[in-house]
């Protein structure tokens, strides 16, 4: 057995000698490899983009009761698309699966169906938050992609998704924008209904307390005042009345005295002015005046003194009233707080039942945030799995590797002494003589066998590379058209 190569010439040797155990298992490999990349099921995919828009309208002019960010609203309304009731209506309806629905439980399918052939990726782009005004990572857009075996039908599942994303996004905003206005409208009415109450209330307390209540404190001020004047002129009238009648009184009297004095008492104005004394005296006797002490004989003393008991009752009703406004006011103000509070709430919630009105309307006519299909899933020409190259590359590097390693093994577990000076090595003697290889017609005949299978060998090579190569580069230029669309986006 040979020991230690170290030269050039010696791997050189081996390599000549092993080279059959190198290329066959390299050949075999690649083979293998170019057998399974060929007959490997294709599988397609398909591809739709939805574009994620702003609102048209400016947000300083209508506000849109849509408050999460449309990253929380994609993941929301993933997980309502991917749900198992979704998938199940899709699956049913392309007939999804059929190969391995006699092998696979539904859970199976949906999760793989779920998992590994539907793709949903983001777009992101560096954009000012208009909540915070700095700069940060946003989602512009995103990718739904489907895999399967028949192109036609990747491409329809991959336009149904599209399109249960674009109507679960209307419909989600539609159903949030109407709850709110709902929400809004249910507690606008029970505010006026609480309104509607409250006015019961002020309006028996006013008719309970109507002469007391804070707003007539002026006016019962005003009345008093006016009243307390009123009182002081009938007194004063009184005085005038009374002092008028002390007069009259005198003068008939005088007058009496100075006729009794002249004339007999049968004498006319004797007579007339005893009688109006009397007359006078008989009357004050009947209303229980004395006569002697009385001060008034006017009777419109009696109509005074009417009217001043009647304003001195009004006085006192005022006064009653005045004392009564300060518990009476505090009771109102109560009321009257509560009745202001319940407006600015009913004020509060009517400019947003109004604005959410105005977004529900918004999002009505698809004026707002909305998902819009840019890129539509479209027929796929070519599959993407399998990677012919990429497995063409790794049958190469695994078929060299098999074929150094088969001939390492070779090598290294064969014990022949091949050349003099191993022999010399091997035996410590001295070698004395060699025999030549002897070539014969079977020989030759072997030889020319291995070189045409070594030039099949080549040819098959050579066509599987050439295979690769095209499609190595159709996928360059595939990538490079999906490079020049992301950045045009």
């Amino acid at each position: 057995m040979e020991q230690d190569v170290k030269t050039i010439e010696d791997i050189l040797t081996i390599v000549k000698r092993r080279k059959w155990h190198l290329i066959w298992p390299a050949v075999g490999v690649f083979l293998l490899s170019a057998i399974i990349a060929f007959a490997w099921p294709p599988t397609y995919r398909s591809i739709s983009t939805i574009l994620i828009e702003e609102q048209e309208i400016p947000r300083e002019y209508v506000m849109t009761t849509v408050s999460s960010y449309a990253e929380q609203r994609l993941q929301s309304i993933n997980q309502r698309i991917m749900s198992s009731t979704r998938l199940t209506e899709i699956i049913n309806r392309f007939n999804l699966y059929t190969d391995v629905r006699d092998k696979w439980t539904m859970e199976e399918i949906i999760d793989k169906m779920r998992n590994k052939d539907i793709k949903f990726e983001t777009i992101s782009a560096d954009v000012i938050d208009r909540r915070t005004g700095r700069p940060t990572a946003a989602t512009i857009a995103f990718s739904l992609a489907y895999e399967g075996r028949n192109p036609a039908v990747v491409q329809q599942v991959a336009n149904v998704l599209a399109s249960l994303y674009l109507e679960e996004n209307l419909r989600v905003r539609e159903q949030q924008t109407e709850g709110a206005t709902k929400f809004m409208d249910d507690e606008r009415k029970v505010v006026e209904e609480q309104m509607a109450a409250i006015d019961k209330q002020i309006a028996a307390f006013k008719r309970s307390n109507i002469n007391t209540l804070p707003e007539l404190s002026q006016y019962n001020l005003q009345a008093l005042d006016r009243i307390e004047r009123e009182i002081d002129q009938l007194n004063n009238q009184i005085k005038e009345l009374q002092e008028r009648d002390s007069i009259i009184i005198r003068e008939l009297r005088m007058k009496l005295l100075n006729l009794e004095s002249r004339f007999t008492s049968d004498y006319p104005d004797v007579i007339k002015t005893k009688k109006e004394i009397a007359e006078m005296e008989k009357k004050l006797t009947e209303e229980g005046q004395d006569p002697e002490n009385s001060k008034s004989f006017n009777p419109a003393i009696d109509s005074v003194r009417r009217q001043l008991k009647m304003a001195q009752e009004k006085r006192n009703d005022y006064q009653r009233r005045i004392a009564t406004t300060p518990h009476v006011e505090e009771s109102y103000r109560v009321l009257i707080t509560q009745r202001n509070n319940l407006q600015a709430k009913y004020d509060d919630l009517t400019k947003k039942y109004m604005e959410s009105k105005v977004a529900s309307g918004l999002e009505k006519g698809q004026m707002g945030e909305r998902f819009t299909l840019i890129d539509a899933a479209r027929l796929p020409e070519k599959p993407v799995k399998p990677n012919i190259p990429a497995i063409l590359l790794i049958g190469l590097v695994l078929g060299m590797g098999a074929g150094v390693g088969s001939a390492s093994l070779k090598e290294f577990s064969d014990t022949s002494v091949r050349t003099a000076d191993a022999l010399e090595a091997a035996t410590s003697m001295v070698v004395l003589a060699g025999i030549p290889e002897i070539v014969t017609e079977e020989d030759i005949s072997r030889v020319k066998k291995r070189r045409i299978a070594l030039l099949i060998g080549i040819v098959l090579f050579i066509v599987v590379c050439l295979v690769a190569i095209h499609f190595l580069v159709m996928d360059l230029d595939v990538l490079w058209a999906r490079l020049m669309r992301r950045m045009a986006l």
